[in-house]
């Protein structure tokens, strides 16, 4: 089953847009992906636990 996914609008700038672009490349994912990944890993550091994502939402399978 597909986990639920919420989209939203974000407004981002260009620099730190240009930047998440390299790390995503770098790490094999999109974009979308890799904020993702960076907003999980930022919550884990806070103590807050979320049930892990799949194996296609952590390869960045749903696009950017």
């Amino acid at each position: 089953m597909v986990p639920e996914r919420k989209a939203f609008v974000l407004r981002i700038n260009k620099d730190l847009w240009d930047e998440l672009q390299r790390m995503a490349a770098q790490e094999l994912r999109s974009v979308n992906a890799q904020i993702e990944y960076l907003l999980r890993e930022a919550v884990a550091k806070r103590g807050r636990r979320l049930r892990a994502p799949n194996s296609d939402d952590a390869r960045g399978k749903e696009g950017s």
